[in-house]
């Protein structure tokens, strides 16, 4: 089985902008004195020549062609390794032949898709045979949705520490971002608007926050709009990403069997210091180059050089609260996202046996929650706090 293979992890999409960065963390972080089995993996020996000699990578880490046009080339990938990391997106179009080779294969998978109506297709189609082969499928893996996802896991074990039962109303909110978008992001909101336009059932997977809860529908959610909250003490306005966010934090309590209540409410919005003036939209934290083409994004300064800060309020009925901060110290969706993945691949191959987690398909927090916040805070610049 998986414990026999010939690889650790496999950084599939090793060419493209972020899989670079992530073989780039797992060399740096797993170096010779560690012995972690990793190889990288893409479509073209060349290209993967190339980035393996830019980046320094030693001979002890092989090169694999593997393409998703060619499914038997990805099923003897997969066959060979514990852990696929896949940043080969748009996922709607790149992704589904791999989370079927895996689910068969009994591979573990981490992705950073924040196309949650192709997760739900992905869920509906390979759960089963995930569950009969073993592989552990965890989708968003990055900034979508990691912070958030386990922001909310970590609030609400100290809200069980302070109040004796967790709460049941909990504020997520971003209260400073900088970083930017890159080619394969934009191609990615791109490819799903475009599919919203040709089915319009897309559009409201996406706008319900239970659509990765089959079989259980939660109680209506607070409205995601700007106001003044006076529990956060801030004006808020929508945040960008919380519509794939909601749905991996409903999912995980789902997948844990409810442990934050069947009547969780949960939002997500991002603090600004006034409200907009008449007109003008709030900033989203995010800089956007459309000119950006897939490959292409940040430079090395400016990923260096973001970072994020999450606050999470935990409200019991009684009106007293919790306070968390989940806090990243680079660019949220490529300097952290690329240590993030990589940490939930090691995450899997290493700390999370199938009794604790069994096959089938996850989210980040009910597949590792604990381990992957102790690695996360070791090697990723991540760090989870309790707030007075």
């Amino acid at each position: 089985m998986a414990d026999m293979r010939e690889f650790e992890v496999i950084v599939y999409g090793a060419t493209g902008y972020t899989g670079r960065l992530v073989a780039e963390h797992l060399l740096r972080t797993y170096g010779p004195d560690d012995n972690l089995v990793w190889a990288m993996a893409g479509r073209s020996q060349a290209k993967l020549e190339e980035v393996h000699s830019l980046i320094g990578a030693p001979a002890s880490v092989p090169l694999i062609v593997a393409d998703a046009a060619d499914p038997a080339s990805l099923e003897a990938m997969v066959k060979r390794t514990k852990v696929v990391i896949t940043t080969v997106g748009p996922y709607q179009l790149y992704g589904s032949p791999l989370v079927a080779a895996c689910a068969a294969a009994g591979t573990d998978y981490v992705d950073l898709t924040g196309e949650s109506h192709w997760i739900a297709a992905m869920i509906d189609k390979h759960d089963a045979t995930a569950k009969r082969s073993g592989a552990r499928i965890v989708f968003s893996c990055g900034f979508d949705s990691i912070p958030f996802d386990l922001g909310v896991y970590f609030v609400e074990k100290q809200a069980l520490k302070t109040f004796g039962a967790p709460a049941p109303r909990v504020r997520g909110r971003v209260r400073g971002v900088r970083g930017s978008a890159s080619g394969g992001t934009l191609a990615s909101g791109a490819t799903t608007m475009a599919a919203i336009e040709r089915d319009p059932s897309i559009g409201l997977l996406r706008a319900n926050p239970f659509a990765l809860t089959p079989g259980f529908e939660g109680p209506a959610q607070p409205e995601e709009k700007v106001y003044e909250d006076k529990v956060t003490g801030s004006w808020v306005a929508p945040f960008i990403m919380s519509k794939t966010n909601t749905k991996a934090v409903h999912r995980s309590n789902f997948l844990l069997g409810h442990p934050w209540g069947r009547d969780l409410q949960y939002d997500e919005l991002l603090m600004i210091d006034a409200p907009p003036k008449d007109g003008e939209a709030p900033s989203l934290g995010f800089k956007v180059n459309n000119a950006l083409k897939p490959g292409e994004g940040p430079s090395k300064e400016e990923r260096e050089s973001g970072y994020y800060d999450i606050l999470f309020i935990a409200e019991a009925n009684d009106g007293r609260t919790v306070r968390t901060a989940v806090r990243g110290d680079r660019d949220p969706g490529y300097g952290s996202t690329s240590r993030m993945i990589g940490e939930s691949a090691v995450c899997l191959a290493r700390d999370v046996s199938r009794t604790v987690t069994p096959g089938g398909c996850w989210t980040t927090a009910s597949a590792m929650a604990e381990p992957l916040i102790e690695r996360l805070e070791a090697n990723a610049g991540v760090t989870f706090t309790a707030e007075t």
